[in-house]
This record gives structure tokens, C-alpha cells and sequence, in this order.
């Protein structure tokens, strides 16, 4: 059960923004926005991780960062296929 009140002001036509794109999900305004602003912190959040590790780590982890890529054909393939933004060079 929801009992945490989160209360903020907007400009009528942010309101009016809102309640559109709520309404062409099928939500309503607080769920809408509830959804919206915890995807954005989840996302802020995840940005922000901190891992630390030892020297020799370190050195380990660069070096597969560094290191050249293994074979892999499902990359490949993958990597072949034409991207529907890039026009072809006629």
C-alpha cells in the first residue's frame, strides 16, 4: 500500500503533457509519473557505481579491456546487418 505523499507543482501545460502521455498508456497522472521517476533514478543510480579493486585487479581488468576480442560469429553476424538509419551509398 502506497502511504509515501510525494507532492510537486508544475505548469499547467507540463500537467497537461503529463495526463496526455499517461492517458495514451492507459495510466493515470500519479501512476504515470510514479513509473516515470523511478525509472529516471534507477537509471541516475546505476550511473553512479563505484567498484574498487586492488593494483594487481586493476592490471587484470585493463588487461581484458585491452586484450583483443575472441571469436565470436554471432557478433559477427550481428555486426553485418545493415542499420535502418544509414542510407546506402548509392
Amino acid at each position: 500500500m502506497r502511504d509515501a505523499a510525494i507532492n510537486l507543482r508544475a505548469l499547467p501545460e507540463q500537467r497537461d503533457l503529463i495526463d496526455r502521455a499517461a492517458n495514451l498508456l492507459g495510466k493515470n497522472r500519479s501512476d504515470f509519473m510514479l513509473e516515470a521517476a523511478c525509472e529516471k533514478a534507477q537509471e541516475v543510480v546505476l550511473d553512479q557505481v563505484f567498484f574498487s579493486m586492488d593494483a594487481d585487479k586493476f592490471k587484470h581488468f585493463n588487461a581484458v579491456l585491452d586484450a583483443t576480442p575472441s571469436h565470436n560469429p554471432g557478433l559477427e553476424r550481428l555486426m553485418a546487418v545493415a542499420t535502418p538509419w544509414i542510407t546506402a551509398k548509392k
